[in-house]
């Protein structure tokens, strides 16, 4: 893609991967700067547009506000995100918490795959219960 090209807003939003009418909703509250427009007044865009809709989507994705990404979008492509330690510091506790989510997600995975190895959803042995402690399956009998 060379920065001379440009795109209609169906052409951005199947590369962006966002619908056009959310391109217009984030250029109507700020998040986008306004689109050039051709003489027939419709929307293009380049390549530098579709990149920062993908960082949008991409910072999404974390759980950080529309407001919040707002400073990254006002950075310049040069900017070194060190001379923004508030905002370094907020992507890396967005990391971590999606660290967290992989982790949490894996250990679902890793549940499911010791169900499929085992080929049942239910342990090979029950720990020992108290006197007073009903099994699933005594409990289940009861409202039988």
């Amino acid at each position: 893609m060379s920065d001379n090209e440009v795109f209609s807003i169906k052409e951005t939003s199947e590369q962006a991967g966002i619908s056009e009418d959310t391109i217009r909703y984030y250029e109507k509250i700020g998040l986008l700067p306004r689109a050039e427009r051709k003489a027939n007044r419709h929307r293009v865009y380049r390549p530098g547009d579709i990149h920062t809709m993908k960082l949008i989507t991409c910072l999404k994705k974390t759980g950080m506000s529309l407001d919040e990404m707002k400073p990254y979008l006002q950075m310049s492509m040069d900017s070194d995100l060190a001379d923004f330690p508030d905002e370094q510091e907020m992507l890396v506790n967005y990391r971590k918490k999606v660290e967290s989510q992989i982790a949490s997600l894996q250990q679902v995975v890793d549940f499911i795959n010791e169900k499929l190895d085992k080929r049942s959803m239910f342990p090979d042995e029950y720990p020992i219960m108290r006197e007073n402690q009903m099994s699933v399956f005594e409990k289940k009998n009861i409202f039988s």
